[in-house]
């Protein structure tokens, strides 16, 4: 039966993808002579505060209400229709806007630029996911999340992956995460939102490049179920930390294991530990002389990677249009070139004001840009260290466990358990 109902939402979607399909960008841009490029541009939805409050409502009675599903009703039908309404509610009818996994950047805006006012839904989106996935898992990833809801409809045949493909590919989101981080904290721009394949997809007039991007995601999510939530998402990595410490997570059995092993395979997304050998138990001196290995090299690793990182900040700066604009301003003051017409430098020089202040601007965003490579750095290295100690680390374990960081409480292997 679930087979059947996940066909007709799939049509459902589909039809919904393709009803506005036309309206993504149908004209061309005009084309301008010279280097003048249309500068990028970011909507705000402003709301009025009756709106605002109603989507915090929404989303508490959301979170509220799967999280019962999940820990006390252990009950998947539960989760599959509220990921439905999720998706048709903070996916296509708010088009993705406000979502916790954007708001990471208002957030880290608002704790740097002391200007910026923080809408309340920002902040509200931020914390409550984290503050019920605290208490209860990564409940809103299960089926609150749209992004997540949209995959994991497609999730038909999902296969498993190595270990080493998915610790390869879990330190992208974390690298996501630092780039997204670093971007609003020198104010230059909300990457995430810019790059986020389904909010385009919910909005239908993104460009057709993002919506292919979107589509493919969908595509691979048939057999590598959410690789955007699992493999791409920035706020996943909070969650994922977080979700460790969670009080009351759901586990497989709601008693005592029988390891009948029929949960084995039932996660589409490898967040099942399975039981370790008794060996394990027994004292292995090769494994505590890698660990110690791991742990010494650990430092050196938040160097090197923090130094190499930080070679970089120059061309993460050329992203800000600060720093864009006062290069070639110099460029142009070095090499003594007439300026094209319909640039930013024209429109810079008609507002009068003087370019001795970019420049003292522009080098304060280059300097904070490669104080951040360096702490961006320096954290993926510590990451690295970390991941490569863990992997001489094993527990004894005699039952099938959810591990808490990976699992996103879509509650699939709960059907598998004969444990009443």
């Amino acid at each position: 039966m679930r087979s059947k109902t996940q066909i007709y939402i799939l049509v459902l979607i589909i039809s919904l993808l393709t009803l506005n399909l036309p309206a993504i960008q149908r004209f061309p841009r005009p084309e301008f002579e010279g280097k003048y490029q249309i500068p990028a541009t970011q909507v705000t939805n402003i709301q009025p505060a009756i709106l605002q409050y109603l989507d915090i409502a929404v989303l508490i009675a959301c979170m509220s209400l799967i999280s019962w599903f999940i820990v006390k009703r252990r009950w998947r039908k539960g989760v599959f229709w509220m990921s439905l309404f999720s998706l048709l509610y903070f996916g296509f009818y708010r088009k993705g806007c406000i979502c916790p996994v954007g708001s990471l950047q208002n957030v880290t805006m608002a704790l740097f630029n002391h200007a910026y006012k923080i809408p309340l839904t920002a902040v509200a989106f931020f914390t409550i996911p984290l503050g019920f996935t605290l208490f209860f898992g990564r409940t809103f990833c299960a089926g609150v999340c749209p992004l997540g809801a949209i995959q994991d409809f497609f999730a038909i045949r999902p296969v498993s992956l190595k270990p080493w493909i998915r610790y390869l590919l879990g330190l992208i989101p974390i690298v996501y995460l630092g780039l997204a981080l670093l971007y609003a904290a020198t104010g230059t721009d909300f990457i995430v939102c810019r790059y986020d394949p389904f909010v385009e997809i919910f909005r239908h007039n993104g460009s057709y490049f993002m919506f292919f991007i979107g589509g493919a995601l969908l595509l691979t999510g048939i057999f590598i179920a959410r690789p955007y939530c699992r493999f791409l998402c920035p706020y996943g990595v909070l969650l994922n930390l977080v979700s460790r410490f969670s009080k009351n997570h759901v586990s497989i059995a709601p008693g005592a294991c029988i390891s009948c092993k029929l949960c084995e395979n039932a996660c589409p997304y490898d967040a099942i530990d399975k039981p370790t050998g008794l060996s394990v138990k027994n004292d292995n001196r090769e494994l505590i002389k890698k660990l110690i290995i791991y742990c010494l090299v650990t430092p050196l690793l938040v160097i090197i990677c923090g130094w190499t990182i930080s070679k970089y900040s120059g061309e993460f700066a050329q992203v800000n249009f600060k720093v864009r604009l006062a290069n070639e301003l110099m460029t142009i003051e070095r090499k003594g070139e007439p300026v094209t017409p319909a640039t930013e430098i024209t429109t810079f020089r008609s507002s009068g004001k003087p370019v001795e202040n970019l420049y003292r601007e522009a080098a304060s965003i280059v300097d904070r840009f490669y104080a951040g490579s360096w702490i961006m750095g320096g954290f993926i290295g510590l990451i690295l260290g970390i991941t490569l100690a863990r992997l001489t680390i094993y527990k004894y374990r005699k039952e099938y466990l959810v591990n808490k960081g990976n699992c996103l409480s879509c509650a699939r292997c709960l059907e598998y358990c004969p444990v009443k």
